[in-house]
This record gives structure tokens, C-alpha cells and sequence, in this order.
């Protein structure tokens, strides 16, 4: 849902409070509003943080709560569902607002667990996927639970080649190697 009529700069963007929780994406200059999760894939995305954290400090993992700043045809912000840290961007947003700035070094992983609706899916497919290629995000995973599937894309010469796992398919990651996850065990996180 947009809820702006007048193109907000990034700089406007970044300052921007309605005084309410609600949590915005800028896309093209216009404010969306991020509609709240479905339990289901906050599960997922507090599964993977754990998993995750079997692998990596704390301090580098970032859970819904962190933003990127990518470009599209305007200047876009996203709002990942979960996103891994190497140590220099860690240092790079130090204790400021928890947005990744074009200037700062890229995550070098980013989860999105995609929401029920066409919309959100051409968000999470389409759209995300070029932006952070553009943005030069090594690896991006789009947790699909409609779908019952995990789809790991890695960036080869600025492009991404995808591979998709489904049901006991390991989830073969080339950033995180050591990982031993199937789908079905990320996906049965959501189901409580």
C-alpha cells in the first residue's frame, strides 16, 4: 500500500515518522507500507537466525530489523527478513539508525520468506533479486512455504544462478558451506 503521493528523497526518507510502528519500504520514491508478517514466516526467520547463529557471532545477524538501500529507477529501500553481516559493515553502521547506505559494504547473505499475495511474490522473485544483484549481494535466498521450496541464488559475474531445493533437499549454500538444513526442516518451523 502506498501511502505517499509526493517522491521522498532517500534523505527524507531516512527522517521520516508518522509517530506510528509501521514499517515502510521506499520504492521509486513512494512509501509502502510493510503489512504485518504471518506467524508462519516470522517462524521461519527466527528458525534460520538460529540455525544461522550456529555459524556466526550474534552481532552479525540482522532480523527484520535492518534496512538496504538498492537502486531501482529511483533510489529503493528494502527491509530484509533476515540478513548476515560480514564484520566491516557491522563496524560501518556502528550504534546510528540500522540502515545499509550505498557507501557501506553488502551483506553477504539476505533471506526473504516470501508472503502469501501475487504482489509480494514479484517483490521477493523479481524485483529483490535484481536489486540486490545490482546492490552486489554474494548470495539471496527466497524461503517460499506456498511453494515448499528454497531457492539460493549466487551472484556469478553480477548476475545470479539459482538453485532451488524442495522436500529433504539439502540447502547447499556456497557462503555458508558448513550449514546442514533441508527444506522440510525450515519449512516445518513454520507450523509451530
Amino acid at each position: 500500500m502506498t501511502t505517499a503521493t509526493k517522491k521522498l528523497t532517500l534523505e527524507e526518507y531516512l527522517a521520516y515518522d508518522d509517530g506510528t510502528d509501521t514499517k515502510y519500504e521506499l520504492v521509486d520514491g513512494e512509501l509502502v507500507e510493510m503489512p504485518p508478517e504471518t506467524n508462519r514466516n516470522n517462524r521461519i526467520a527466527l528458525y534460520l537466525l538460529s540455525e544461522f547463529l550456529k555459524l556466526v557471532p550474534l552481532h552479525l545477524i540482522c532480523h527484520k530489523d535492518t534496512e538496504i538501500v538498492v537502486t531501482g529507477s529511483r533510489t529503493r529501500v528494502r527491509l530484509p527478513d533476515l540478513m548476515i553481516l560480514t564484520e566491516e559493515l557491522f563496524a560501518a553502521i556502528g550504534g546510528r539508525r540500522a540502515t545499509i547506505t550505498q557507501d557501506m559494504p553488502s551483506p553477504v547473505l539476505v533471506v526473504e520468506v516470501v508472503s502469501p499475495g501475487k504482489v509480494n511474490e514479484d517483490r521477493d522473485y523479481r524485483y529483490k533479486r535484481s536489486e540486490y544483484a545490482a546492490r552486489g549481494i554474494p548470495e539471496y535466498w527466497i524461503v517460499d512455504s506456498l511453494k515448499a521450496r528454497v531457492t539460493v541464488l549466487t551472484l556469478v559475474d553480477g548476475l545470479y544462478e539459482e538453485a532451488v531445493f524442495q522436500e529433504s533437499n539439502d540447502i547447499v549454500s556456497a557462503t555458508f558451506p558448513n550449514l546442514k538444513l533441508t527444506v522440510v526442516q525450515v519449512l516445518a518451523a513454520g507450523e509451530g
